[in-house]
């Protein structure tokens, strides 16, 4: 039986591992390689045990030593095994010597693939859990060209050989959904964890390519990966393509303003500019080592209980045209966020947000799962080398401009927020535009379905004809001509 994962609405019968592998044993086309470092050969032992892999094992090879892996797949520039460069390097490599070695003369019908891995477990001070690559280039007809399906495995067990094991039914799963399963994407990215749980490990990252995955948009597949409970947090970068978290944060300094873009305003972009400004005259911040992230928590991508992936398109799309990273996260508390942020580097991290965001930190219902509290939830948000750049709030009924000076938080918190203003924690964002500070996303979006005009002049330049020509949102020229009409 499937195990059940976060967002299944019901257990589902899947193959186990060895009636998968003999599956594709059994079938006479698919012919290829396994090249695997690191691990052993977890991936290919499935494939010998279940039988008749005479007919798809071209070769297994494990290059472990680093200078014979040296000699077999070339040095990388920044001498490093286990990276994206590294695996794209065996997966050329090993289809390129099975074309040059095998004539399509007496093999007109087979499809070509190569499986390469290339991983660390769990060090012998369990300090590094472990992580790695994994990936499969491979034809579905042997006169096409070859689609690939890369992906990034953070390891959660604590004892190598368990990982081993792991890693063994992934590769499976990833070889059996790449010739089964490949024109259903999300099918085929949820049967990653076929006979495995998210407990033993978690896939941040993955990208589909090549001419069977031309229609994939790889920002949906990330943001499944978050829906579906196998990782947290997943990142893409302004071309659409994901982005390994862990590689992109990696000591950096980080600033995060969160939102739900819905779309993407005049204020937010403010808000980030003024907001990066200030974080760059930080001591301990310089601007070549500062990653810029929009973030967009799973909980604002739902509706009614659900998520709208159209939706979830459209906003994605806006910021990429900004040029603009994007992180998709599980973590509703902004505590959570820091802590993750955290495990990559101990540099200084910024949080660009509104009053109004600020002052829900400080509710004490958002921390009743916490035995210390909100204490334990401030412990680990302002431990951290953390700044909050504010933005100011205009309050709609009384004008009254809300900064950090005069904001209002429940008499119980009055000195916690007092101690973290005092010690330089909240910085007021002042060079701010007045003039944009009634402009919220729900006024545009209304603005938009309703057909009321006047809603471009609210948003950054050039959005609002991405928007007119991409139909986002719900935009329609004949709900503006009839308006136009009547008149």
């Amino acid at each position: 039986m499937a195990l059940k994962l976060k967002g299944d609405s019901e257990i589902s019968d899947v193959l186990p591992s060895k009636a998968k592998a003999l599956k594709i044993n059994l079938n006479k086309h698919i012919y290829g390689t396994f090249a695997e470092i690191g691990a052993g050969q977890e991936t290919v032992r499935h494939f010998f045990r279940a039988g008749g892999a005479s007919g798809t094992i071209a070769k297994a090879m494990s290059a472990y030593d680093k200078e014979f892996s040296d000699a077999v797949y070339g040095i990388e520039d920044d001498g490093r095994y286990v990276t994206e460069e590294r695996l794209q390097r065996m997966l050329t490599y090993e289809i390129e010597l099975t074309e040059d070695r095998l004539t399509r003369r007496k093999h007109p019908d087979k499809m070509f693939f190569s499986y390469a891995n290339t991983v660390t477990t769990i060090d012998f001070a369990k300090k590094f859990k472990g992580h790695g690559w994994v990936g499969i280039k491979f034809q579905l007809d042997s006169l096409e060209d070859y689609n690939e399906i890369i992906l990034h495995v953070r390891f959660k067990e604590t004892d190598a050989k368990l990982q081993q094991e792991t890693l063994g039914i992934l590769g499976v799963n990833l070889i059996y959904g790449a010739y089964y399963l490949n024109d259903k994407p999300k099918e085929l990215l949820k049967s990653l964890l076929d006979n495995l749980h998210p407990i033993q490990l978690e896939i941040d990252m993955i990208n589909f390519s090549g001419p069977r995955f031309s229609y994939v948009d790889n920002r949906l597949m990330s943001l499944l990966l978050v829906k579906n409970g196998m990782t947290n947090a997943v990142m893409f970068g302004p071309d659409g393509n994901n982005l390994l978290p862990a590689q992109q944060l990696y000591k950096a300094n980080i600033l995060a303003l969160r939102g739900s873009f819905r779309p993407v305003t005049k204020v937010n972009m403010d808000m980030y500019k003024l907001a990066e400004e200030l974080f760059l005259k930080e001591n301990k911040v310089k601007k070549e080592n500062t990653k810029i992230i929009f973030e967009i928590t799973l909980a604002n991508l739902s509706s009614e209980g659900r998520i709208d992936e159209r939706d979830f398109l459209d906003r994605a799309e806006l910021l990429c045209s900004l040029g603009q990273n994007v992180m998709i996260s599980n973590y509703q508390e902004y505590y959570k966020l820091v802590e993750y942020f955290s495990e990559f580097t101990k540099a200084r991290i910024g949080l660009a947000m509104g009053v109004a965001s600020f002052i829900q930190i400080f509710d004490e219902k958002y921390y009743r799962n916490l035995s210390g509290g909100i204490l334990e939830a401030f412990g680990k948000l302002f431990f951290k080398d953390l700044k909050v750049y504010l933005y100011p709030f205009k309050n709609s009924k009384t004008k009254e401009l809300v900064t950090s000076e005069n904001l209002k938080v429940h008499p119980r918190m009055k000195e916690l927020y007092k101690f973290f203003k005092y010690n330089g924690k909240v910085i007021d964002i002042k060079d701010y535009d007045p003039e944009i500070l009634d402009v919220f996303s729900k006024t545009i979006l209304d603005m938009i379905s309703n057909g009321t005009e006047g809603w471009e002049e609210m948003l950054p330049k050039g959005i609002s004809d991405i928007i007119k020509e991409e139909r986002l949102f719900g935009y329609s020229r004949r709900k503006f001509a009839k308006k136009t009409f009547k008149r």
